[in-house]
């Protein structure tokens, strides 16, 4: 097939000279754009400019120039923050929409937990990250917390670790033990090696969080949060993300948490879906966060089905948004942030239905707040990214507003939440470094990926389960 030549266009040549220069002496100045800041004290600049300098956000505001910056004109396009994915299980992603009609928790626990996932190598475990964290690059998700409950060796853990490196993605990675089948049982031990060979800095893509289950219900006392693993994680300095947190059992677990001691802003619990208002009430008080997993509670129909949004703001709680699993769900943060706006608001209105009442509606505002700047404050990185506040990391999207799905541009925010998808995203910034331009991820041979993504596959289908 004949490939017109094409000529380079002023995105390519803008994109050269910022890769010409080191990275800690390139400024790139981005102008005309609407600027969605999501800090509170800086809002909307309906026309406005942002300086990047080096990994930083150096200046947001009109009228704005440096010297020796790469100019990029942005007229036409919203700049915002990168999204914040606050849980998902990367390794399943060459599985995905395997069940895409999965009934249950338990079909879902029965099919990949305790078959696909007992035959993982740790080639497959970095195929996995890397073909979600990539994609999640895609979609506008500059920070993915991985949560990796599927280290059946110190090498898996590796390879996983290793997939986001690669990939320059602001990366959370979670490390918890399988649920079945054979392994080394190293984990939770494992993590100081990690820490020590990962995670030595404060200032740099990856984080450290130890994972775990709510209860035993599903795995064994082992993986189940308690005083010993989050004495273990204090140890280490590390924070905690607490999966399968839903119905009797985990309120009862939360109650017992906070008895002990072992709840707070360090502490993640995944899901709260179905929880008992006294449990609320600790999570409240205590400060702990809380990822919401919007499609997956309704879609898998976890306990009560219902996102637990509206008892999460009565607790005082702005939760973050997670993706959750592929192998059932989909994989962008545009989705979390539609279903969760549009049932909240069905809900609101239908309770309030054939009263005086007036409905308590979320907005687009705020579903766009949990999916940035409280995503970055549930993965214990609110000071670091989450706003497009001078002095964060630039952590930014540019979204075009006027692709034919978007224009005109009325509403920036109703347009992030309610018109985008990752076809208008032109660019993502990570830590300063461009990772998608011009429309598509940087650095990536897709026939490479794509033969590695099969292969695996392959291997995971055909490969026995062992007990």
């Amino acid at each position: 097939m004949h490939v017109p030549h094409t000529r380079p266009t002023a995105e390519d040549a803008a994109l050269a000279r910022i890769r010409s220069l080191p990275a800690d002496r390139r400024r790139i100045l981005f102008t005309g754009a609407t600027v969605v800041t999501m800090d509170p004290a800086l809002g909307v600049l309906d026309r406005g400019d942002l300086l990047v300098e080096g990994d930083t956000v150096a200046a947001v505001g009109p009228g704005l120039s440096a010297v020796d910056a790469v100019v990029v004109d942005a007229t036409g396009t919203i700049l915002c923050p990168g999204f914040v994915d606050t849980h998902r299980h990367a390794w399943e992603a060459q599985l995905r929409r395997i069940m895409p009609d999965v009934d249950d928790l338990g079909g879902y626990v029965t099919a990949t937990l305790a078959g696909y996932a007992t035959v993982y190598r740790p080639e497959d475990m970095y195929t996995g990250t890397r073909l979600a964290a990539l994609t999640a690059i895609d979609s506008g998700i500059t920070t993915m917390l991985d949560f990796s409950h599927n280290s059946r060796t110190g090498d898996h853990s590796d390879a996983a670790v290793q997939a986001l490196l690669d990939t320059g993605i602001r990366g959370v990675h979670a490390s918890m033990g399988p649920h079945f089948g054979t392994w080394d049982q190293q984990w939770p031990g494992d993590l100081t090696r990690l820490r020590d060979r990962y995670f030595g800095s404060d200032d740099q893509l990856l984080t450290l969080r130890l994972a775990a289950l709510a209860t035993e219900e599903i795995a064994g006392p082992a993986l189940a949060y308690g005083p010993e693993l989050a004495r273990f994680a204090e140890d280490l300095g590390i924070g905690v993300s607490v999966d399968a947190v839903f119905g009797t059992a985990s309120s009862e677990a939360v109650l017992r948490w906070a008895e002990h001691g072992i709840l707070g802003p360090d502490v993640t619990l995944i899901h709260a879906t179905g929880l008992t208002s006294d449990a609320w009430k600790a999570i409240g008080e205590t400060g702990t966060t809380v990822a919401l997993a919007p499609t997956s509670d309704a879609q898998i129909g976890l306990e009560t089905a219902i996102p637990a949004v509206d008892e999460a703001l009565a607790a005082g709680v702005r939760p973050g948004l997670s993706i959750d699993v592929e192998v059932a769900l989909a994989s962008d943060m545009f989705t979390q942030m539609r279903t969760l706006h549009a049932i909240q608001r069905m809900r609101a209105v239908n309770a309030a239905h054939g009263t005086d009442r007036q409905p308590s509606r979320i907005t687009t505002h705020d579903v766009l707040d949990f999916a940035t700047l409280q995503g970055a404050r549930t993965n214990g990185l609110a000071a670091v990214t989450g706003s497009l506040t001078p002095g964060k990391k630039a952590d930014l999207l540019v979204v075009r507003a006027e692709d034919l799905n978007n224009m005109p541009l009325n509403d920036p925010i109703g347009t992030l939440v309610l018109g985008s998808d990752a076809r208008n995203i032109a660019a993502v910034l990570i830590d300063g470094e461009p990772r998608k331009w011009n429309g598509h991820v940087l650095d990536v041979d897709l026939t490479a990926l794509r033969a590695d993504v099969h292969a695996s596959r392959a291997h995971v289908l055909s490969a026995p389960p062992t007990s």
